[in-house]
């Protein structure tokens, strides 16, 4: 089918940047939406960011919008998140996620929306 495989988190400063990449393999052309979610101890899993493969649009939680972009490289079957000033509160888990919807709500984002999902990184900010 599809996988995902997650790599680049890590422990970073307050105020530092972190760069998560995904790779993409298997019936890739399914997949019209990458995007990436985050799980921190004892929350739910919430929507980050995603970007439409062929567009190039994207969508972001406003927690992150000013911080983070996320980009893709279609040719490589790749998707990265760069993080930038980092905050304690963006420690948790994140994971990489596919979807081969055909159009969007303008809701947020649901888990739901996602058939394929990675297995995550971790990423802690320190304060």
């Amino acid at each position: 089918q599809v996988q995902l495989v997650e790599s680049g988190g890590g422990l970073v400063q307050a105020g530092g940047s972190l760069r998560l990449s995904c790779a993409l393999s298997g019936r890739t052309l399914r997949i019209s939406t990458m995007g990436w979610f985050r799980q921190a101890p004892g929350k739910e899993r919430e929507f980050v960011a995603h970007i439409f493969r062929q567009s190039g649009f994207t969508s972001y939680v406003d927690s992150v919008k000013g911080r983070f972009i996320i980009s893709r490289e279609n040719a490589k079957n790749m998707v990265y998140l760069q993080m930038n000033n980092l905050r304690p509160e963006d420690t948790a888990v994140y994971y990489c996620a596919a979807s081969n919807r055909a159009s969007w709500p303008k809701s947020t984002p649901l888990m739901s929306d996602y058939g394929y999902w990675g297995q995550g990184t971790q990423v802690t900010v320190s304060s």
